[in-house]
């Protein structure tokens, strides 16, 4: 029972994600506002959450502060990376190239965690970038989007990495909290840099109760759920699940914004692909670790 509960919320979590696109493209500001007020609003709800909600201390390091700190920016670029791209061109363009992910994920994780390059990998790669020059072939009216969506993938698989090596150092509320906050200083202090801190007054009352619910529903909840499931979901369930993202998204694009989304079947096949690779990747990976786990037992 726990267990179809755990799948339940995962699944539940996966299908946020994905609608996380859709509400991007609902939101009628341009995405420097719009990330700017996402993680202002999300950062006040997981310290609401963490502090009176939890009771937790907030008190960390100075070290470890700075850690988050960065981290937090790169997420912050991540998602003004991820909805600017989605702003120029459309979902299924900035959701497509978050394949990408697996393949900077290939080459970074080996640097960060000291090990060997995994062959499956390199394969897998080589599969991704095939798929995303065949769709920007096709789609190259899309050049600016796929642009920004690539620096998407590459922006969150620096912050999912790291983040997996800092994962443990303190309570993952803390952890999460601190990265949203910093990540949002960060911003702001870019955007004071740019100029672009005198516009961000200009969201109406519309835009502004639509990325409340981002920041709360899509991004606090989901985050922090996402974290307490790991005690249930194998790492085999979790990346075969995790990877219905960008299809969900896709979907539900077609679905409620219709001609702007549709896309020619070269972009339809060559995502199917890099989709399939990454699932196809996740299961040796799964396979390969519960084999290792028998060994050590």
């Amino acid at each position: 029972m726990v267990q179809k509960s755990a799948l339940f919320r995962l699944h539940l979590i996966v299908f946020l994600w994905g609608f996380t696109a859709i509400l991007g493209k609902l939101i009628h500001a341009n995405a420097q506002i719009l990330v700017f007020y996402r993680m202002f609003f999300a950062a006040l709800f997981l310290y609401i959450f963490v502090r009176f909600i939890k009771k937790q201390s907030l008190k960390i390091s100075t070290k470890l502060f700075l850690q988050l700190a960065t981290i937090g920016g790169f997420m912050g670029f991540h998602w003004l990376c991820f909805f600017h791209s989605i702003k120029v061109s459309n979902v299924s363009i900035a959701l497509s190239c978050l394949s990408l992910s697996t393949l900077f994920a290939s080459i970074l994780e080996p640097i960060v965690f000291k090990r060997k390059i995994d062959l499956s990998e390199v394969i897998m790669g080589i599969v991704i970038v095939i798929c995303m020059g065949l769709i920007f072939k096709t789609e190259f009216q899309y050049k600016e989007g796929i642009f920004f969506g690539i620096l998407t993938a590459l922006f969150g698989t620096v912050f999912g990495v790291y983040n997996g090596k800092i994962f443990g150092k303190t309570s993952s509320g803390n952890i999460i909290f601190y990265e949203i906050f910093s990540g949002c200083a960060i911003l702001t202090f870019f955007y004071l840099f740019t100029g672009q801190i005198f516009h961000l007054h200009e969201i109406s009352t519309r835009d502004l109760a639509l990325v409340l619910i981002l920041a709360s529903f899509f991004t606090a909840f989901p985050m922090l759920e996402s974290v307490s499931l790991m005690k249930y979901i194998s790492p085999f369930t979790l990346i075969l699940t995790v990877n219905l993202e960008p299809v969900y998204g896709i979907i539900f694009a077609f679905f409620i914004f219709g001609e702007s989304e549709q896309m020619s079947p070269m972009f339809y096949g060559a995502s199917i692909v890099m989709i399939g690779a990454i699932v196809i990747n996740g299961v040796i990976k799964a396979r390969k670790n519960t084999a290792a786990k028998q060994l050590q037992n």
